[in-house]
């Protein structure tokens, strides 16, 4: 990453852009440079060159991090959405010497025993250190590509955070393969929202504009409301995203002059089929959505014949597997409705039979690594299944599987199925507890502005999708006006499900096998 930099050290044009200021690549460099100088006379040699960043997506947040690449310590990527204990646990987990923040985070550190110092980045002394340190290039550590260039905590959605150790060498593949991809050079504007301290926005975001010489604009935080004009404050013509972002987008009121804008790829995951389309027609762009995880070891990509409902075709090596027996899952067989008639069988985990990819490890957690890499094969905890042309359909995490009047269900054809109805903007499948045994089908959903949704109207869609299982009907139905998610927009569904009814948003239920619905009291 240190070459990727200095490659444009010496470069007049655009680097950095954010809000209404910019910096030449030039200047980007040398005032990251500077806080390299500044943080190598504040780390302990003999300790784990580690320095924690807890900030949104600022101009400190991206010299922090390139900072780290030219000094060659390693950045740690604190969620700013974690809160007291958890917080102070990530801090601690990722061995920090230094914590930098700014006075926006500063309070959600009251209280908290870190043992380290934090640094105010906002502050006089930082500026007075910062504008004392020398611009230069030259005299820190050497580093290696597989050495850790930072530490990024996963999104938590089926429990804990975990550091991943992201080393120098995937997010250098990462940016030159998408330069590749989409021929983007010094004249594009990479335009990145996603939170910097998360895997999507390095490898997405910054790794291809450091590739290519191109600008990188940052936004503070995502703002469905204020991206079109951010695009094109910004003249943005690249952005990168995971999760929902596009289906946040589209739920916005859709205006003639959309499509007069800049934009021409969108890059990222786990956007629905819908949303892809709806999305590229809105904003006359390209969208290339794929499939990977923070820990970047199972690749799926899609590819022009790519099938609805799926992620698309997997990289080599990348194969569906059960995890109990470690035999290969059988392909998926669908009947004349388009009904996967074998789920018990076909569904398991998507794996990488090679090896670890570019998955490093988990930093001080050996016990997952090892789980993660059981039997020589990485195990991603995503459940998926593959069809007879091999293309990879997901059925949710390891926690999405239903157990529903004695039958296997899976989350997410429930949920792509959901998002067929034209009022629904975004949805999430999980299990609540059935009094008796196993589980009962909920889901919580949220519509489109300005839509509306009865129950009869959701009966009647349902009784019309040939390829929904009577049993894979929704018992209860939420209706919400947002979802419980993580800062890199993924759904907390552990966090639904806790809830379960017990919610002030409105829920229809269904009672017994009868599919009319009724307002839960």
């Amino acid at each position: 990453m240190r070459d990727l930099l200095l490659a444009h050290a010496g470069s007049d044009a655009p680097g950095l852009a954010f809000e209404d200021r910019s910096w030449t690549w030039q200047e980007y460099v040398a005032e990251s440079a500077a806080r390299a100088h500044v943080l190598r006379g504040l780390l302990d040699p003999q300790r784990p060159p580690h320095v924690g960043v807890l900030m949104e997506n600022t101009p400190e947040m991206a010299m922090a991090i390139a900072g780290g690449a030219i000094g060659g310590h390693v950045t740690a990527g604190i969620n700013a959405t974690r809160r007291g204990a958890a917080l102070a646990a990530d801090i601690r987990r990722a061995d920090c010497q230094i914590l930098l923040t700014d006075t926006e985070h500063l309070s959600l550190l009251e209280g908290l025993d870190l043992g380290i110092p934090v640094v105010d980045t906002d502050g006089a002394d930082w500026a007075d250190r910062v504008g004392a340190a020398p611009r230069t290039v030259e005299g820190f550590t050497d580093t290696a590509p597989t050495d850790t260039f930072m530490l990024i905590f996963t999104s938590g959605t089926s429990g804990d955070p975990k550091a991943v150790r992201l080393t120098h060498l995937m997010p250098v593949f990462a940016g030159k393969m998408l330069v590749d991809r989409f021929s983007l050079t010094a004249d594009d504007v990479c335009y990145c929202s996603m939170p910097l301290f998360h895997s999507n926005a390095v490898a997405a975001g910054l790794a291809p504009a450091a590739a290519a010489g191109a600008t990188l604009a940052i936004a503070r935080r995502f703002s469905a409301s204020g991206f079109l004009a951010d695009v094109r404050r910004h003249g943005a013509t690249y952005l990168n995203y995971v999760g929902k972002p596009l289906a946040y987008v589209l739920a916005t009121p859709e205006q003639p002059d959309d499509a007069d804008n800049t934009l021409r790829i969108a890059f990222g995951n786990e956007a629905s089929d819908r949303d892809i389309a709806e999305f590229g027609r809105r904003f006359g762009c390209v969208v290339a959505d794929g499939f990977g995880s923070t820990e970047n070891a199972v690749v799926v990509s899609r590819v022009p014949e790519t099938p609805p409902g799926s992620i698309g075709r997997p990289a080599d090596g990348v194969a569906v597997y059960d995890r109990a027996s470690g035999v290969e899952c059988p392909r998926a067989v669908v009947d004349a409705t388009g009904r996967v008639t074998n789920l018990d069988d076909c569904v398991g985990e998507l794996v990488n039979t090679t090896g670890a990819g570019f998955f490093a490890g988990y930093y001080n957690d050996d016990e997952a690594t090892r789980e993660r890499m059981e039997g020589g094969m990485y195990w991603s905890g995503d459940l998926a299944y593959r069809d007879a042309d091999g293309f990879v359909y997901l059925a949710g995490r390891t926690s999405d599987w239903l157990r529903v009047d004695g039958e296997n269900l899976a989350a997410a054809p429930i949920e792509r199925l959901l998002l067929r109805h034209a009022a629904i903007s975004q949805v999430a499948v999980y299990g609540v507890p059935d009094p008796l045994v196993g589980d009962q089908v909920m889901a919580a959903v949220v519509l489109r502005d300005g839509a509306t949704l009865t129950p009869g109207e959701l009966e009647s869609f349902l009784a019309d999708q040939p390829d929904l299982s009577p049993k894979a009907w929704p018992r209860y139905v939420r209706l919400s006006t947002e979802l419980p998610s993580t800062a890199t927009n993924k759904v907390l569904k552990r966090t639904l499900a806790a809830e379960g009814t017990s919610t002030e948003d409105p829920v229809w239920v269904r009672w017994d096998r009868q599919q009319t619905y009724g307002l839960l009291s």
